[in-house]
């Protein structure tokens, strides 16, 4: 893989530039890669393994939120591998010709990379199981009663299956995985020595208390903390700020209305919406959607696993309610004898 340096990509197409950094960030080896330590030593295991034997390696399924680094690690196996490497995603595989077309293409060796498998048609998972067992596929030629169905030798191959919601994943196709690994949310620690190796590679000059401000507000995650890095680089370089301290650091990501908690726009208009419109809720998810101005999925999917994660928000069969925390974060007093048994708003 070719390793490309940070600073060779000033000056090209901002797209361009923003993929080509968080490619260029991305660790090319397992001993690069922080966190996640016990996936890490088991995989580790399983890749030297096939190395001493020769083989592909078993099938990887990576399971954990969004931003925690199972493409990396997708990479990372086929680099390890020395291998070449293929991605897709489930949604793009909706036809099982689709996934027989990529199947029947890989070289042996190969490592296969499905993001998101879950969202995979049903006809081409079915197809998965005997290519994943016995890399095959069978074919069906013609219709009707004269269809025949003629069996494709595949070359042996590593999938690589990465999800956000493993629980949708069927069983038998979850079974044929020959090594499971379920990412974390990183610690602040962590996140520090994520941010000080890409500030590295950045060539950025930021204090320890810089590093222990990005990291208290990225959420546990290091997509999330190098995408903070970069504005807090946009903005030192706008402002001639040499060496970014926690005090420019927290001056940044105030601009960029990013929190103490790591709280941004939508989380916080979630919060002010229960507690100054309804008292805390209960509050049905459409009708807090509807107050947010966001479809009910991006409530859902977005704001809301966080806000329960950090105790700011909760969810209970009459709807959602803010804790003690949420009213203490926005500077609020909560009004006396709170019921969430009481005058809830449902979603009809």
């Amino acid at each position: 893989m070719s390793s490309t340096d940070p600073r060779d990509l000033v000056g090209t197409a901002p797209a361009v530039e923003e993929k080509a950094l968080e490619a260029a960030l991305r660790p090319k080896a397992l001993d690069d890669f922080v966190g996640q330590a016990t996936v890490r030593t088991q995989l580790s295991l399983v890749l030297q393994s096939s190395r001493i034997r020769q083989t592909a390696a078993d099938h990887v399924l990576l399971s954990g939120p969004p931003g925690l680094g199972k493409t990396t690690l997708a990479m990372i196996i086929a680099a390890e591998m020395q291998a070449a490497l293929r991605i897709t995603s489930g949604p793009a595989i909706q036809h099982a010709g689709d996934l027989a077309a990529i199947l029947s293409s890989l070289t042996d060796g190969e490592v296969l990379f499905i993001d998101e498998i879950h969202r995979m048609s049903r006809p081409a998972e079915e197809m998965l199981y005997i290519a994943m067992e016995d890399f095959r596929v069978d074919i069906i030629v013609g219709k009707g009663a004269g269809a025949t169905s003629i069996p494709l030798e595949l070359a042996p191959f590593t999938l690589v299956g990465a999800t956000t919601r493993a629980g949708l994943l069927p069983g038998p196709l979850r079974d044929r995985f020959g090594f499971t690994g379920h990412l974390e949310y990183y610690s602040p620690e962590e996140l520090q020595k994520v941010l000080r190796r890409s500030a590295g590679m950045l060539e950025m000059q930021v204090t320890a208390g810089g590093f222990v401000e990005i990291s208290s507000r990225s959420r546990g995650t290091p997509r999330i903390a190098n995408r903070l890095l970069r504005r807090v680089r946009d903005w030192a370089l706008v402002h001639e700020v040499n060496e970014v301290d926690r005090a420019a650091a927290s001056a940044a990501l105030d601009t960029y209305e990013v929190d103490s908690l790591g709280l941004d726009r939508l989380d916080r208009a979630v919060l002010e919406a229960l507690c100054t419109k309804f008292r805390g809720g209960p509050v049905g998810l459409s009708t807090l959607a509807i107050l947010v101005g966001e479809e009910t999925e991006t409530v859902e999917t977005v704001a809301e696993p966080y806000l329960v994660r950090e105790g700011l928000l909760a969810r209970t069969p009459r709807g959602r309610i803010a804790t003690d925390a949420a009213w203490e974060h926005l500077g609020l007093t909560a009004p006396p004898q709170r019921d969430e048994q009481t005058s809830p708003l449902w979603d009809e």
